[in-house]
């Protein structure tokens, strides 16, 4: 009799933790429940450190699995030259050239649309912003990486420029390349941007870029935040960087800015006038 009443207890427990699996995570679903204790915290999505094969998202209602897409050669080709050109312009700028810098088309600017949560006043759910993209490095060069950067932070720009070059030279050795990342510059408990509460509600997001060629990245965004006292290690590091990297060019910030890695699942060339693309996906 007593080990009857054991195995019951057993079923009605794990009946109780499927259940409250199956309910998912706790979704926002008003302003004051975005920031909890002034930083937020994203439910709706996991981090995948470098070598992980896929990402966990709760998406549609349940968590789902997602396999990561590596960029095809020639997104990084793009990429690659695109940002190599901006540099060079710069340096053109700098020693009193002609032209306007780096253009605002290119592989830096991604347009990135969102969808979850019809915030600031607006009877839509669906949202567009530009963001400033770039690179991750892998895990086991992420320390080095950022040494540099301390070290450097207050070099004057040529020298800022040539380490730049010399991380995009060598970017299938640095950086992950099955992610793209960014900053949520403007979201804090008294301002929501509706990315990120589209983002904190509904993790995939959509990022293309004006140029042509021109792709298309479908992406699971994880968001993390500088104050969560639970990150761990390797998330404090990709914090570290994204806003370290952004700083190195853009100059100092007073106050360390949520940070967002947009694992990728699907690429599509978007580039026109081409009968092979025109939205064809071409990972996986």
């Amino acid at each position: 009799m007593k080990m009857i009443i054991i195995v019951i207890s057993c079923l009605i427990m794990l009946l109780t933790v499927c259940a409250v699996s199956a309910k998912g995570p706790h979704i926002p679903k008003k302003p004051a429940e975005f920031f909890t204790k002034g930083y937020c915290i994203q439910t709706t999505a996991t981090t995948a450190e470098t070598g992980a094969k896929s990402i966990r998202a709760f998406v549609d209602g349940k968590w789902q699995t997602y396999a990561l897409a590596k960029f095809p050669p020639a997104f990084m080709k793009w990429n690659i030259d695109r940002r190599l050109e901006s540099l060079e312009a710069i340096k053109g700028l700098m020693k009193g050239g002609m032209g306007n810098g780096p253009e605002l088309a290119g592989p830096h600017n991604g347009v990135v649309a969102t969808y979850g949560y019809a915030g600031q006043g607006s009877l839509f759910k669906l949202n567009n912003a530009v963001k400033g993209m770039g690179f991750l490095p892998r895990a086991d060069k992420i320390d080095s990486i950022l040494t540099v950067l301390k070290e450097t932070a207050e070099a004057p720009m040529p020298e800022k420029l040539a380490q730049l070059e010399y991380m995009y030279h060598h970017a299938s050795e640095l950086f992950d390349l099955d992610r793209q990342v960014s900053l949520e510059l403007y979201a804090e408990p008294q301002f929501l941007t509706q990315s990120y509460t589209n983002q904190m509600v509904n993790p995939v997001s959509t990022i293309v870029f004006l140029d042509i060629p021109s792709y298309k990245l479908k992406t699971i965004a994880r968001l993390l935040d500088p104050s969560d006292p639970k990150l761990t290690d390797y998330e404090k590091k990709v914090v570290e960087y994204i806003n370290r990297i952004h700083s190195y060019f853009h100059g100092k910030f007073d106050k360390e800015f949520i940070a967002v890695i947009y694992y990728v699942i699907e690429v599509f060339d978007n580039s026109p006038g081409k009968l092979d693309a025109r939205g064809l996906k071409i990972v996986p």
